[in-house]
């Protein structure tokens, strides 16, 4: 059963992200199923640290932005947003090149928060990275 009270859009995520931290840095949507939205960013010049792989900053902000899109699609109240609240993040293996895939998925949609856990896998499906997000679920400013 579908978890979204809005089915999220790809297309439409995408236009919304544009001149913002997600597009420069090269993210993009690539699927959302019933419980769980799906993107990829490229290991490049953009995302990478001094050392050549990818950075642990850079990982974050990817979790970061598809658990809030996918949070925000999961709302029961037009006057409402979630806002990240709290992030952590684990990461496990070094990337230097090619793509890494995330997948968030809900552990929890409540009333005034959510909790999404981001998975960031090479191509290849080993993981990079393991994080969690807290949403808090607000008002929207007018």
């Amino acid at each position: 059963m579908p978890i979204w009270t809005r089915q999220p859009n790809l297309q439409q995520i995408a236009e919304h992200a544009n001149n913002t931290a997600a597009s420069a840095l090269g993210i993009e949507y690539i699927e959302a199923g019933d419980d769980f939205l799906r993107g990829r960013m490229p290991v490049d010049h953009r995302t990478v640290q001094p050392f050549g792989i990818l950075h642990g900053g850079a990982s974050v902000l990817f979790a970061e932005t598809l658990g809030s899109i996918a949070a925000n699609h999961c709302l029961h109240q037009e006057n409402k947003v979630a806002v990240g609240l709290d992030i952590n993040a684990n990461h496990i293996r070094p990337v230097a090149k090619g793509w890494v895939i995330g997948t968030a998925t809900a552990l929890h949609i409540g009333a005034t928060t959510q909790v999404w856990e981001i998975r960031i896998t090479t191509e290849q499906g080993k993981t990079v990275c393991i994080s969690r997000l807290t949403m808090a679920v607000v008002n929207r400013s007018a």
